[in-house]
């Protein structure tokens, strides 16, 4: 069964089976990744261009290995050392990449809604690998891919963000996904971090931490944007840590066995302790892990749409 976009701009209004059928997906390419010869066929033939504008270290390689991992050609676009620094239009570099016949572009880019004007000016399927503020699709995939792996469903579970949600793409991803497949969403951080209309997507609003921690199943611990100004809106890093950050000493307290997840990179001693970064709780590196399972999942399916 296929899925019902040729695209994958983000989660919002994207149906519970699309979602579920590229997890179930991700299951199989997974499996792939444990092999001595970590490659198939798949998309063999296929050209995609990595179109990042945006510094990424975890999305960007976790696209490249998917590519060739499916056997995809893959190109490599930096702004830096392309016509872009001489002064070419955005419009004009995608109508030069896709005259050179690329089947799939993977786009990162600091202003919300470029992947979808990107529809607009070419045939190629097209992936959000971030647009400012707005979404991360694939980011969210793997986190609902890693809880479903750890904890066995999705349905049914409480669920809390916790940090910048103002300024995070990665939370209103996980708010659409998480919703679509049944779980409980609530999002917690300082009132200068929440938006105002949150509770109109169906989600709690916690100003607690440690209400949230005793609350919930699952806690995805978002990361301060410092580059995004973040700071602005709280005192100190040192009061965030004190009123926000997550520590043992805070988990023992509240006695509860959580699990934790972060989409890098973590600011360590700020949104959560360097204990706890390593400790028990924390799937972080399986977030790593599966995001190459979920990204070949998506490329392959939007790959053999056409």
């Amino acid at each position: 069964m296929p899925l019902l976009n040729r695209h994958l701009l983000g989660l919002q209004g994207v149906p519970r089976e699309d979602i579920q059928l590229i997890i179930d997906t991700a299951v199989t390419f997974r499996e792939v990744l444990e092999r001595p010869i970590k490659r198939v066929p798949t998309l063999q033939g296929k050209t995609i261009v990595n179109l990042f504008y945006e510094n990424s270290t975890r999305t960007r390689i976790s696209f490249e290995l998917a590519e060739k991992r499916l056997s995809a050609d893959s190109i490599n676009f930096s702004t830096s050392q392309s016509s872009v620094a001489k002064g070419e239009s955005f419009k004009d570099t995608i109508r030069n990449i896709e005259a050179m016949k690329v089947d799939m572009v993977v786009v990162r880019h600091s202003a919300a809604g470029t992947p979808l004007y990107l529809t607009k000016i070419c045939d190629a399927n097209i992936i959000n690998a971030g647009d400012g503020i707005h979404e991360h699709p694939t980011q969210a995939l793997l986190d609902m891919y890693s809880i479903r792996e750890k904890l066995g469903r999705i349905a049914g579970l409480k669920i809390c963000i916790v940090g910048d949600i103002a300024h995070s793409r990665v939370a209103f991803s996980n708010i659409y996904g998480l919703k679509s497949m049944g779980a409980e969403v609530s999002v917690c951080g300082p009132s200068t971090m929440i938006p105002k209309s949150i509770q109109d997507l169906g989600v709690k609003v916690i100003y607690n931490i440690d209400e949230a921690i005793q609350e919930n199943d699952v806690l995805n611990i978002l990361r301060i944007q410092l580059e995004r100004k973040a700071r602005e809106y709280f005192p100190s890093i040192r009061e965030y840590a004190k009123y926000f950050g997550i520590t043992s000493e805070r988990l023992n307290k509240n006695g509860k066995d959580i699990l934790l997840l972060h989409p890098g990179p973590i600011n360590r001693g700020v949104e959560i302790s360097s204990e706890v970064a390593d400790g028990k709780h924390q799937i972080i590196l399986n977030q790593v892990t599966n995001g190459v399972a979920i990204r070949m999942a998506v490329l392959y399916l939007l790959g053999t749409l056409n």
